[in-house]
C-alpha cells in the first residue's frame, strides 16, 4: 500500500506521543474474536425461558386480503401467540422518514415477502410450523413493476392516500420524489458541441448481502416496558418508530447494540425490531427473532435498480460543454430512503467533472418490486456507472485517451458543483487518475507457469477448469467517482459522546460511550484512538452502544468517523479543559507554567509544549471523576431547490479512481479480474490499515456489481434468487490484488482534516471493470452485473 502523507497530520496543541492514537494502524478491539469465531453476534443472543419468533410472509407481490384464519396456527401445541395487523396495540405503520410501511399487512400487500403476521412459540420449529398453518386468503391485484406500468393511465395507486411532503411536487402518486439540477444554457452547449453521445444504461438490483442475518431479543421489562437487544445501524431511529407502535413512551423502549455481522445499509431499516417487541409483550417473556438467509432477503432494503438515460457534449478540444440526464430509480413497495436517495442522485449524477451546463432529472417510482433504500453509494453508483460509460464513449469519440480525457475535464478545490455548492476542500481528481495509471500493469498471461500445466486459479471460469487461454483476451479500464459524505439537504446530522476520566489504581483512564452502531466499519478502534489522542492516556474503556446516551446518527452515509468521531473528540476536548482548570486550581500556585496557553496532555502526564512535565494526570484527577456528554454537529446543509436543485446540499465530498485489469474469455463468456488498483483522498488516515480494509471491501462490492450480484425479480414482482447459492457474490477467489494508494489532503472544515471513505471506492470500481470488459470485447455493455451471455450473444 503506497500512502502519500501531508505534514502536519495532527492539529495544534496534540502530539503523537501517546501510543495508539490518531494516525496509527491500531489493531480493532473485536478483531481476534471475529476471526477466531468468539465474537457473539446478535443471533446468539439467548435468553433462559425465552420464546422464539417467526414470520408469515406474502407470496404475492401484490394482493388483497380477504381473511385470515389464525386458528389452526393457535392450536400447534407450544404456541404462545399469534398476531396480526388487528392485533397492533397503537401506531401501524413506520418509516425513517415517510410513514407508509405497514409493520403487518393491512388489508393489502404490496410485495413479495411483506409480513402479514407473527408467531411465537417455544422453538424455532414449531414457530415456523404454526406460521405455516395461517390460512390466509388473497385476491391478486394487478402489479406495478415499471415506470411504464406505473404511470401509465389507470395505473394502480400503491399509495392514494399520501400526505407526506413530497406528494405536492411530484408528477405522479407513484413517484415517490423527484429532483431536477438545472445549470446553465444545455440548448446553446448542445449548439456548440462537436462530439455528442447519447446511451441508454441500467442497473440491476444489488443486495447488501451481509453475512449476519437480522436477529434481536425482546425482553419485557417490569415497568411495562422493553429492552431489546439488535443489531441494527441506527439505535435511535429504530427507538423513534418502535417506540409509538408499542403505544409506549421513549424512555420505557430500551435499546442495545448487539453483535452486528456486517449492514451496508440494509439494517437502516426496521426488521424484525418491532414485530419481536410486540410478540414480548403479548407473551410476557423474552422473544427472539433470527431471519434465516431465504427470509433475510425479504427482510431488508436493496439497492434500488436504474435506468438511466444520458447525453454528453464536447468541443474539439475535449472540454465538456454539457449533459442531460435522466434517472429512474425504483424504489419498491415504500419510500425507505428513496427521497434522500434521489437527491443524490441528482447532484452527483455529472460526476466529479466541471460542466457549465446541466439538465438532470432524476426520481424513485413505487412499485410492487421489493422495496429499496440505503446501500453503500447510495444513489451515487447508479450514475456513476452512466457517466463514466459516457466518458470512455465520449473520448474515443474525440480520438482522445480516456484518462487523459477526464483529466482535462476534472474538478479541482473551488470547482462549482451543478447545484451551485462550491467544493471548498481538496478534490484531486486529476491526480487519484494519474497515480492509478501510472502503476506498472500486471504480467500477462499469469496462468502460464514454468514447466507445468496452467495454474487454473488465473484463467476465467477459475476452478471450474473451463478454459485453458485459448480465446482470453486481456482489457483494462478506468473510473473515477464523487460521493458525499455525511447526511445531506438540510438533515440536522449530529452526534453525541459521553466521555469519563478518572484514576483507577494510579493510572488515568479514559470511558468513551456512544450510540455508534458497530457493523465492521472500525469505529470503536477509532474511537480509542482519539480519546488517546486528545487525553494522553493509553487505558481507554468503551461503553456498549445503546440508548441511555444521545443519538450518534446511523452507521452510514461514510459519516461516523467525522460526525461521532467529532463529538468523541469535543467531549474530549472539554474533559481536557476540566483537567486543566483542577490542574491550576491544585497546583497552579506552585508553578507558573499552569497559567500557559497550550498544555498538553500526553503520556498520561500534564506538560508544557515545550515538553515540560508539569503533573501525572493521576496526581490531578486524584478521586475526581471528570464526565462530559456533548453532541457535535458538522456545517449545516440546505435542501435543494425543488426547481432548479440550487443548494449547499452536502456537507464534505469524497474521491476514488480505479483502473481494471481483466482477461475475458469471448467464447464462454467468462471474466477474470486480475487487478483492480485505487487511489483515494482521504484526507487523513485515522488508521490506515482500516482505512486500506475499507478501500479493498468497497472495491469488491464495487466489482461484485459488476458481474455477478443482482437480485433477479419477475414481471409478477415474485424474487426468483432469494438465497447465496443464486445470488452470487465474490468469494476471495474472484477478489484481485486491490493495490491501494491513499493520499491524506486535510479538508480543514473536518475534525482531523479527515473525509468520509467507506463508500466512495463502491462507486469507480464497477465502471473500472466493465470499461475493462469493454476494452478486451468491443462490446458496449449497458447493463450491471455483465453476464456471459452479454459476452457470447446466447
Amino acid at each position: 500500500m503506497a500512502t502519500a502523507r501531508i505534514p502536519g497530520g495532527l492539529p495544534a496543541g496534540l502530539t503523537s506521543g501517546t501510543h495508539g492514537g490518531i494516525g496509527e494502524s491500531v489493531p480493532r478491539p473485536d478483531g481476534t474474536l471475529k476471526v477466531t469465531g468468539e465474537f457473539a453476534y446478535a443471533s446468539d443472543l439467548w435468553h433462559e425461558d425465552m420464546l422464539w419468533g417467526a414470520t408469515l410472509r406474502s407470496p404475492h407481490a401484490h394482493a388483497r386480503i380477504l381473511s385470515t384464519d389464525i386458528a389452526e396456527a393457535l392450536a400447534v401445541p407450544g404456541v404462545h401467540a399469534v398476531l396480526t395487523h388487528a392485533d397492533l396495540p397503537a401506531e401501524t405503520r413506520y418509516g425513517l422518514e415517510i410513514k407508509d410501511t405497514p409493520v403487518l399487512a393491512d388489508g393489502v400487500v404490496r410485495y413479495h415477502g411483506e409480513p402479514v403476521a407473527l408467531v411465537a412459540a417455544d422453538h424455532p420449529e414449531t414457530a415456523r410450523r404454526a406460521a405455516a398453518r395461517i390460512r390466509v386468503a388473497y385476491e391478486e391485484l394487478p402489479v406495478v413493476h415499471d415506470e411504464e406500468s406505473a404511470t401509465a393511465p389507470g395505473a394502480p395507486l400503491l399509495h392514494p392516500a399520501r400526505t407526506d411532503a413530497h406528494a405536492l411536487h411530484v408528477p405522479h402518486p407513484n413517484v415517490v420524489h423527484r429532483q431536477p439540477v438545472l445549470r446553465g444554457d444545455v440548448a446553446a452547449a448542445r449548439a456548440r458541441a462537436t462530439a455528442v453521445v447519447t446511451g441508454d444504461y441500467e442497473v440491476g438490483m444489488q443486495d447488501q448481502a451481509f453475512l449476519g442475518p437480522e436477529s434481536g431479543l425482546a425482553v419485557p421489562a417490569e415497568d411495562g416496558g422493553v429492552d431489546l437487544y439488535i443489531a441494527t445501524q441506527w439505535l435511535h431511529a429504530d427507538l423513534r418508530q418502535i417506540a409509538p407502535v408499542l403505544g409506549l413512551p421513549e424512555d420505557k423502549v430500551r435499546m442495545t447494540l448487539s453483535g452486528v455481522g456486517g449492514a451496508f445499509g440494509g439494517r437502516e431499516d426496521l426488521s424484525m425490531q418491532a414485530h419481536a417487541c410486540l410478540l414480548a409483550l403479548r407473551t410476557g417473556k423474552p422473544v427472539k427473532m433470527v431471519y434465516n438467509r431465504f427470509e433475510s432477503f425479504f427482510g431488508h432494503v436493496h439497492r434500488h435498480p436504474a435506468r438511466l438515460h444520458y447525453e454528453h457534449g464536447a468541443s474539439s478540444d475535449g472540454r465538456l460543454l454539457y449533459v442531460k440526464a435522466r434517472i429512474v430509480l425504483d424504489g419498491g413497495a415504500y419510500a425507505s430512503s428513496s427521497p434522500a436517495v434521489v437527491g443524490n442522485a441528482a447532484s452527483l449524477a455529472v460526476g466529479p467533472y466541471v460542466v457549465d451546463a446541466v439538465d438532470v432529472e432524476a426520481l424513485a417510482l413505487y412499485t410492487n418490486n421489493p422495496p429499496c433504500g440505503a446501500m453503500r453509494g447510495f444513489g451515487a453508483v447508479q450514475a456513476c456507472f452512466a457517466y463514466e460509460a459516457q466518458m470512455d464513449r465520449l473520448a474515443e469519440r474525440l480520438g482522445l485517451d480516456p484518462v487523459e480525457f477526464r483529466q482535462r475535464n476534472a474538478m479541482a478545490q473551488g470547482a462549482v458543483m451543478p447545484t451551485g455548492q462550491v467544493v471548498d476542500a481538496p478534490a484531486p481528481v486529476a491526480e487519484l487518475l494519474r497515480r492509478v495509471k501510472a502503476r506498472p500493469l500486471p504480467p500477462e498471461r499469469p496462468w502460464e507457469t514454468a514447466g507445468g500445466g496452467p495454474d487454473v486459479r488465473a484463467l476465467p471460469g477459475g476452478l471450474s477448469n473451463t478454459t485453458h487461454g485459448e480465446d482470453v483476451v486481456r482489457g483494462v479500464g478506468y473510473a473515477v467517482g464523487i460521493k458525499n459524505v455525511g447526511f445531506s439537504e438540510g438533515f440536522d446530522d449530529y452526534s453525541t459522546a459521553r466521555v469519563r476520566l478518572e484514576a483507577v489504581a494510579g493510572q488515568p483512564v479514559a470511558t468513551v460511550h456512544t450510540a455508534m452502531a458497530e457493523v465492521g466499519q472500525g469505529g470503536v478502534t477509532v474511537h480509542t484512538q482519539i480519546a488517546r489522542t486528545e487525553l494522553g492516556v493509553t487505558r481507554v474503556v468503551l461503553e456498549p452502544a445503546d440508548t441511555r446516551v444521545g443519538s450518534a446518527g446511523s452507521t452510514s452515509a461514510s459519516r461516523q468517523t467525522y460526525v461521532t468521531g467529532g463529538a468523541v473528540r469535543h467531549a474530549c476536548r472539554l474533559v481536557r479543559e476540566k483537567v486543566l482548570d483542577l490542574g491550576r486550581a491544585r497546583f497552579g500556585a506552585h508553578h507558573p507554567a499552569w497559567a500557559q496557553a497550550g498544555l498538553v496532555l500526553e503520556g498520561g502526564k500534564v506538560t508544557t509544549e515545550a515538553g515540560e512535565v508539569l503533573a501525572a494526570l493521576a496526581d490531578v484527577l486524584e478521586d475526581e471523576v471528570i464526565d462530559v456528554e456533548s453532541e457535535w454537529r458538522h456545517r449545516p446543509t440546505e435542501p435543494f431547490d425543488l426547481r432548479t436543485g440550487r443548494g449547499n446540499g452536502h456537507v464534505q465530498y469524497s474521491f476514488a479512481a480505479h483502473r481494471a485489469v481483466v482477461d475475458v474469455d469471448t467464447a464462454l463468456g467468462l471474466v477474470k479480474v486480475v487487478e483492480l488498483a485505487c487511489a483515494q483522498d482521504v484526507g487523513k488516515a485515522v488508521n490506515p490499515l482500516a482505512v486500506a480494509g475499507q478501500i479493498q471491501g468497497g472495491t469488491v462490492q464495487g466489482l461484485g456489481l459488476a458481474v455477478m450480484e443482482e437480485i433477479v425479480v419477475s414481471a409478477d414482482g415474485r424474487v426468483r434468487n432469494p438465497s447465496f447459492t443464486d445470488y452470487l457474490i465474490p468469494t476471495i477467489l474472484d477478489t484481485p490484488a486491490i493495490p491501494v494508494d491513499i493520499l491524506e489532503l486535510a479538508d480543514e472544515h473536518a475534525p482531523y482534516g479527515l473525509r468520509g471513505a467507506g463508500e466512495a471506492p463502491t462507486l469507480s470500481s464497477t465502471p473500472a471493470v466493465v470499461a475493462a470488459i469493454r476494452a478486451a470485447t468491443g462490446l458496449p455493455l449497458a447493463r450491471v452485473p455483465v453476464r456471459p451471455e452479454h459476452l457470447t450473444g446466447t
